[in-house]
């Protein structure tokens, strides 16, 4: 375990939870990729909250998307065009909303709407 993620993520960690942009802080800060925060923050039993995608950490339900309807016909073809075996990665996700100038929970919301999930947690919260 890199000592350095783990004393920023025990300075940050609140309620037993770390959010996701504090994490990308974390990396950013650090200069480290955001897979070596999230799982340092699981060997040291800390759950990811928050999920800047809304995808998960937000109490009950645990997901904060709406299926978009209709999904901008721009935001649609950025999503398709980054599909990985049917799904867009969530690091597509992001790209996407950088691109487009939009929030990330749009881009989400949009994928949903279209039946596209959204796979590999830059963080490894999900698969």
């Amino acid at each position: 375990m890199d000592e350095k993620i783990a004393a920023a993520i025990r300075e940050r960690v609140g309620e037993g939870t770390l959010k996701c942009a504090v994490a990308f802080r974390i990396a950013e800060e650090l200069g480290v990729e955001p897979l070596a925060v999230g799982q340092t923050a699981n060997e040291l039993q800390v759950k990811l909250s928050h999920c800047q995608l809304g995808l998960f950490g937000y109490g009950e339900p645990k997901s904060i998307v709406e299926p978009a309807d209709p999904v901008a016909p721009e935001l649609e073809q950025a999503i398709r065009d980054r599909l990985v075996d049917g799904r867009l990665p969530c690091a597509a996700a992001w790209e996407i909303a950088a691109r487009l100038g939009i929030p990330k929970l749009q881009v989400s919301n949009g994928a949903e709407g279209l039946g596209v999930r959204i796979r590999t947690c830059q963080l490894g919260a999900f698969p």
